[in-house]
């Protein structure tokens, strides 16, 4: 979807329509952007920015407070409209998601024409907009989507996927951020999709370790991971970012025991157990670090969570420097009783495809 939260705002109010739209906290309450309009975003506005840097770079936006369940509801009618064409439908979050058509072309007879139906279908329905990348896997149909925004539809049939990802700067590559575009440019002087093509899978390897094999794939338009319908819950957490730091040691871990109740009772009300406990930190400069434990035995008790997370948190500078945000989340989960976690397995390779990212 195009600048989802906004869009869905924008479109409820026509004045807002044309206008810089902030959808987060307020500058003057500590808080970050969670969605721009594109009129923001041409002032530099991203998500995850702190609202007073926005304001600074747009005195005249418009801020509004996120209205997460007017946009959960907006999703399932989108949603919903997906799975009118295909039952393989893989949510990435209430904006995105991938679709794979192969088996389930109907009367269109072409993913394109899966495509053109699906945009015509959502803007009538829901009056926002989509943009569609379409190609033979998951990656290629992902950054499509991202190439002709808003309302695009770009399609890269197998025969152009090494023409089309060939220009296209590294950072475009799914799990290449900033550190690892700052090691491949400085170990192999690398910048662009082809530039990677020219590197060894060995040297890759010995740089990235075992994602650095499917770097060499994805370079050449390689990703053999399925669309999987995952509508069953893989995790569970609770975050609170703080309107003050926190710089109390003890403060600090009162907060973590709390949220480790919150998400031990939402688990044990909807029956899961899980075995990994992850503790999120994010410092007053936003520096943002994780930790994790996979505990032996799957469990939603409140104080085996609590405990694995305060053991997590002395992995971090949390008692030392000041803390903006504190989250504690649990994944792997598994239904209480059952014998194996509902983790689904993405590697699994699959007949050439279709796949429609939306």
């Amino acid at each position: 979807m195009d600048c989802f939260y906004a869009a869905v705002h924008m479109r409820d109010d026509p004045a807002l329509r044309g206008k810089p739209v902030v959808i987060g906290g307020t500058p003057e309450s500590r808080g970050v952007v969670a969605a721009a309009s594109y009129e923001a975003r041409a002032f530099g506005i991203r998500s995850a920015m702190p609202s007073s840097q926005a304001r600074r770079r747009c005195a005249h936006a418009i801020f509004l407070k996120p209205e997460f369940a007017r946009y959960r509801e907006e999703s399932g009618f989108i949603f919903e409209v997906f799975r009118e064409f295909t039952p393989v439908v893989q949510g990435v979050s209430v904006d995105e998601a991938y679709l794979d058509v192969t088996e389930h072309l109907g009367t269109w007879g072409s993913a394109t024409a899966v495509a053109v139906a699906i945009k015509d279908r959502v803007r009538e329905r829901t009056g926002l907009t989509v943009s569609v990348g379409v190609g033979p896997n998951r990656l290629v149909a992902k950054i499509a989507s991202d190439f002709d925004k808003p309302d695009g539809l770009t399609v890269v049939p197998p025969k152009r996927v090494d023409e089309f990802l060939a220009p296209l700067h590294v950072r475009n590559l799914q799990g290449v951020g900033p550190a690892t575009e700052k090691r491949l440019l400085e170990a192999f002087a690398v910048r662009t999709i082809a530039d990677l093509r020219r590197v060894r899978e060995s040297s890759l390897v010995s740089r990235l370790g075992r994602y650095g094999s499917q770097l060499f794939d994805f370079a050449r338009g390689i990703d053999e991971r399925p669309v999987v319908d995952e509508s069953v819950r893989k995790s569970y957490s609770s975050e609170r970012t703080y309107s003050e730091d926190l710089k109390d040691p003890q403060r600090i871990e009162n907060e973590i025991v709390e949220q480790a109740e919150r998400v031990g009772a939402g688990m044990a009300k909807r029956e899961l157990v899980g075995s990994t406990v992850t503790l999120k930190v994010r410092y007053e400069n936003f520096e943002t670090v994780t930790r994790s434990l996979t505990l032996k035995e799957p469990t939603n008790d409140p104080d085996r969570l609590a405990q694995t997370a305060l053991l997590l948190l002395g992995r971090t500078q949390a008692r030392v420097r000041p803390v903006r945000l504190l989250g504690v989340g649990v994944s792997k989960l598994t239904v209480a009783g059952a014998r194996e976690p509902m983790q689904l397995d993405l590697l699994l390779p699959v007949p050439s495809s279709s796949v429609v990212d939306g």
